[in-house]
């Protein structure tokens, strides 16, 4: 698998790169740097900690960096929850730490996360008022998301239920192609997905429909209930009821979706846990992926002309089309060198690299004023670029509590689908079973955060 699958398969695991619950306590905030802006107190060279993947934070960019900031040197270290919990526990924490915006609500609640506001106030590279809405879900006010100080910087993102398919396999089935305006509704996404299967002893030879089912469970369940117009979390954060109709509408859409056997699961998962391979080889007619998997076809001559992107499917009648991670960073509450770690945030998020980032469609940026770098040389990058405007209508943040990571969800989601799809359980029993034991997580949580 390349480079860039590896970093899309980090999206819906990033809510835990601050590892689970914890007592790590500080009052820090980003204005109490003990080091002067571009180097040491005194002159020496600054040796800046970054976590980071080394794929997305290249040497390439550590070394426009630290040319153009000859008083810093970068210290790198790939990611690594264990390692950066231990850590954080220590006190001595990286100075600039990969993070995803969505999951970041455990990390601000536990005060391990500077607060930027000061440097966003002052800055003349990233500016408050060119952040896109993405970055709100890094805002925390002491009890929920999207507003209060600002903890962290989204680099890129895409609304990740939005839909890429391959053409010529609709064509082959005599399946009308997916609207670029309207949504499809998950029932008749779900019925088109078993007309484009190809079955042959029993097995798929071309699945119909990917869902990334090892990436992410818990978001694009949530997304489903808010489109029903219902809550994901009680108003305290505290709790979850996925025994409501919503709820059990969207459980059993998923269970549906694993019976008919028409894509991967965790019962039938790819070797590579990823859609990619599977849908470059022809073998997949529609995946559930956000508009950063476009980048992978610029140098996919033969499939450019059999490929297009359709808006986020819809389950009930508000159309909620959500980002399922938000990759950025935050720089640590106990973080040694946070004016330098800016000035990194700075180069990263909206210097040369984030214009790299963009003009290579690789997800959309986190900035207003980088949105129109975004490639349209070619004609499905034109047609993708179109879907992903409008689909900026309706973005909204996912809910997100402190008290419990996106990966503990997931894991207790897949646990009981497998349950329902094996007829080991109705969805009725796997809703509240699924209700039970993320509240049990919630309740643990709050006890330890307090």
């Amino acid at each position: 698998m390349n480079s860039e699958i590896t970093r899309r398969r980090f999206l819906a695991r990033s809510a835990l790169a601050a590892g689970g619950v914890a007592t790590v306590m500080s009052g820090c905030d980003a204005g109490t740097s003990g080091s002067s802006p571009g180097g040491g107190t005194g002159g020496e060279t600054v040796t800046l900690t970054v976590m980071y993947n080394n794929n997305e934070l290249t040497k390439e960019h550590i070394a426009g960096f630290e040319k153009d900031n000859p008083g810093i040197r970068i210290e790198f270290i790939q990611t690594d929850s264990t390692r950066l919990n231990a850590m954080l526990a220590s006190g001595n924490p990286p100075d600039l730490v990969r993070a995803a915006a969505v999951g970041s609500a455990n990390t601000n609640a536990r005060g391990l996360a500077a607060d930027l506001t000061p440097y966003l106030e002052k800055s003349q590279v990233l500016r408050a008022d060119d952040l896109l809405g993405v970055n709100d879900s890094f805002r925390w006010d002491g009890s929920k998301i999207g507003q209060g100080p600002c903890y962290g910087i989204v680099k890129d993102w895409s609304q990740d239920a939005t839909l890429w398919y391959n053409t010529k396999l609709f064509d082959q089935a005599k399946v009308p192609h997916l609207s670029a305006g309207e949504p499809v509704g998950y029932d008749e996404l779900l019925a088109i997905g078993k007309k484009l299967t190809v079955s042959s002893g029993g097995k798929a030879q071309v699945y119909g429909l990917g869902l990334e089912w090892a990436w992410n469970l818990w978001a694009p369940i949530m997304t489903m209930i808010l489109q029903q117009g219902e809550q994901v979390y009680s108003d305290d954060l505290t709790k979850v009821d996925l025994t409501t109709p919503a709820g059990r509408r969207a459980i059993g859409w998923y269970v549906d979706f694993g019976r008919a056997g028409i894509g991967p699961t965790s019962l039938n998962p790819l070797p590579d846990g990823a859609d990619l391979t599977t849908f470059l080889a022809k073998r997949m007619a529609i995946t559930q992926d956000g508009y950063w998997f476009g980048g992978n076809f610029v140098k996919e001559a033969a499939l450019q002309g059999s490929i297009a992107m359709a808006p986020a499917p819809v389950m009930g009648d508000k159309r909620v089309s959500p980002t399922y991670a938000g990759v950025g960073a935050y720089i640590p509450a106990k973080a040694k060198h946070k004016d330098e770690a800016w000035k990194l945030m700075e180069y990263f998020m909206a210097g040369p690299p984030a214009e790299e980032r963009a003009k290579s469609g690789w997800g959309m940026p986190a900035l207003k004023s980088l949105m129109p770098k975004l490639p349209q040389e070619l004609p499905y990058q034109t047609q993708a670029f179109q879907v992903a405007q409008d689909e900026l209508k309706h973005a909204a943040p996912l809910p997100d509590s402190p008290y419990v990571t996106n990966d503990k969800c997931n894991s207790v989601i897949d646990k009981h689908l497998q349950r329902a799809i094996k007829n080991q359980a109705t969805v009725e029993e796997a809703c509240r079973a699924i209700t039970d034991e993320i509240n049990k997580e919630l309740k643990q949580g709050k006890e330890q955060i307090g």
